[in-house]
């Protein structure tokens, strides 16, 4: 995968950033360039899942690039041709909510919305406590569209959390590559 850049934005379910990050480590070893990008609030908060600073740093360790964490810094990835594909892992609910109805306002949202200006593909890790719920129609509309492709997911604790799903983190190789193919990687319930 020499030569293929990755746009891996993260953004703040916490709980599946550890999870995210070991999937960013397997991209780099296949060879993809990976380009980190976080949201602004996973860069400014300490959670008992990690510190900021430690996320920032591993992040960095492992692609050897320095964080976009600004709108501004998003902006230029579409017009500069810097990746050949987006990956928004984990993707919560808030930002597929901002993705499905055209809001750009953070790191991460700029950087897929500068990214699509190729009609490149977008592969959406989602990680949120109300996909079945509120979140469920922002899901839907950005499976309808042009351009975006999911990493198989499914309920993670239907018990305690009906409404919650959970990208299958590990299937983030697998759903790339279709992904580049334009294709989306099955069963996306997985």
């Amino acid at each position: 995968m020499n030569g293929i850049n990755v746009g891996f934005a993260l953004c703040g379910s916490f709980c599946t950033i550890s999870r995210a990050l070991k999937e960013m480590e397997k991209l780099v070893s296949a060879g993809y360039n990976v380009i980190p990008i976080m949201s602004e609030r996973v860069c400014s908060t300490d959670t008992r899942f990690g510190k900021a600073d430690e996320i920032i740093k591993k992040a960095e360790d492992i692609s050897g690039k320095s964080i976009i964490r600004t709108v501004e810094a998003a902006e230029p990835i579409g017009p500069k041709k810097m990746t050949d594909i987006m990956l928004v892992a984990p993707c919560t609910g808030n930002t597929a909510a901002k993705l499905a109805n055209a809001i750009t306002d953070t790191a991460v949202t700029m950087a897929v919305k500068s990214h699509l200006r190729q009609s490149k593909p977008v592969l959406l890790a989602i990680a949120t406590n109300d996909a079945l719920g509120a979140s469920a129609q922002n899901i839907g509309r950005l499976m309808n569209r042009r351009h975006y492709y999911f990493v198989p997911f499914s309920q993670d604790a239907p018990e305690t959390k009906p409404d919650s799903l959970v990208a299958h983190f590990e299937l983030i190789p697998s759903a790339l590559e279709a992904a580049l193919n334009r294709k989306q990687l099955q069963p996306v319930l997985a």
